[in-house]
């Protein structure tokens, strides 16, 4: 009986030692680690350790130790959702850093809404991932702005391009940046002379690139992700094409200039940040990331390092140890809420972020870089006042 009394009281002991260590608080990062996008997920991440290794060093969040747990997402809607769910159920994780890819947002968004727990995506730009849900924020702006920017950059500085054909991912990405350079470029009289669309898997774009080919566009927008782009300007260049190419965000990584080869000299594209841009901090950080990774950060590890930065302040201001989960998420959400004019908003290396009711940032700006002789570099000239 003594032998198994002592074994009953031991049970206890144990969980509660084995369950919380009480001395670290868990976010989790979504992205696509593996599978098309894998580039980017890679500067996710080591974004994300980054900003993690510097707030440990430094004490970590009142006193307890940021750990960083990882779901990938592989960039696609299926498991995108299982990660959702595993990172949402798992009562050790206060907030969610991702996804990525728009559709990976929007296919994540009502899991975490029905979970109470945040996702801020520095990443997801389609007009739809923070709509519908009060528990989504972003820290970048959105695909009608940005394809009405390359819109604008188009008419204004590269006037001697009348015509543009475009080539379109067809998912949420694709297709809303396609939409917002289509309709800004109707209220300007830039003329659009193909639009044509191709599918994540496709490898030979020899029909939509004949078709745009017979339309002899003077430049032609790509609108899709390193991968895609890189095999389209090698085998447009191939057919013949040699209209110039103006891309996104979606091709802001070396690797497209790797995949391209000669054919990425010339492409221009827009990117909501560039290191160039961003100040002495950002100088600062991209010296650290280098001399942790071994190789220059990029545009989505510089925002996904502020979107660590925000939540780990959020956590900093509201955390409360003896709370239930729900009640520590939902002070979260209400923090990031509560980043909704200027003055109350979080500077970080790309700049000062708030939002608006909808969870979007409002005031975030767009660059150009143009591929020259295999690097990416600043465009000259830049439309930094488009709204």
């Amino acid at each position: 009986m003594r032998k198994w009394l002592i074994g009953l009281l031991l049970i206890p002991i144990v969980f509660v030692l084995g369950c919380d260590s009480g001395n670290q608080v868990r976010v989790a990062v979504a992205g696509p680690f593996t599978g098309n996008a894998a580039a980017f997920g890679e500067m996710i991440k080591r974004g994300a350790e980054l900003k993690a290794k510097e707030i440990n060093e430094a004490g970590g969040i009142n006193g307890r130790q940021l750990k960083l747990l990882f779901g990938d997402d592989t960039g696609t809607e299926k498991e995108a959702k299982a990660v959702a769910t595993r990172f949402a159920t798992d009562r050790r994780v206060l907030a969610v850093v991702g996804h990525f890819n728009s559709t990976c947002s929007i296919a994540g968004k009502p899991i975490y809404k029905e979970n109470g727990i945040v996702e801020l995506s520095p990443g997801s730009t389609n007009v739809d991932v923070c709509q519908g849900s009060d528990w989504t924020f972003r820290n970048l702006y959105r695909d009608d702005f940005q394809g009405a920017f390359i819109a604008k950059y188009i008419k204004t500085y590269l006037t001697e391009y009348k015509t543009v054909g475009v080539i379109f991912e067809n998912d949420d990405y694709g297709r809303g940046l396609r939409d917002g350079f289509l309709a800004e470029a109707e209220k300007i009289d830039l003329s659009v002379v193909a639009d044509t669309a191709y599918d994540r898997d496709t490898t030979d774009y020899t029909a939509q690139l004949t078709n745009i080919k017979a339309e002899n566009p003077d430049m032609l927008l790509i609108s899709g992700l390193y991968g895609q782009a890189g095999l389209i300007a090698k085998q447009a260049r191939n057919l013949g094409i040699t209209a110039p190419f103006f891309g996104a965000d979606g091709i802001d990584s070396p690797e497209f200039i790797i995949i391209a080869e000669d054919a990425a000299n010339g492409t221009y594209l827009s990117t909501p940040f560039t290191f160039r841009a961003g100040g002495d901090e950002a100088a600062n950080v991209a010296k650290a990331f280098e001399a942790e990774f071994g190789v220059p950060p990029d545009t989505w590890a510089a925002l996904t390092y502020d979107a660590m930065g925000m939540i780990a302040e959020a956590i900093e201001k509201t955390y409360n140890s003896d709370a239930p989960l729900a009640e520590n998420r939902k002070a979260i959400r209400d923090h990031l809420a509560g980043l909704d004019t200027p003055e109350e908003g979080y500077t970080g290396i790309t700049g000062l972020t708030y939002f608006d009711k909808n969870g979007d940032t409002v005031n975030k700006p767009a660059y150009v870089k143009i591929v020259k002789d295999g690097e990416f570099t600043m465009a000259e000239n830049q439309l930094l006042d488009s709204e």
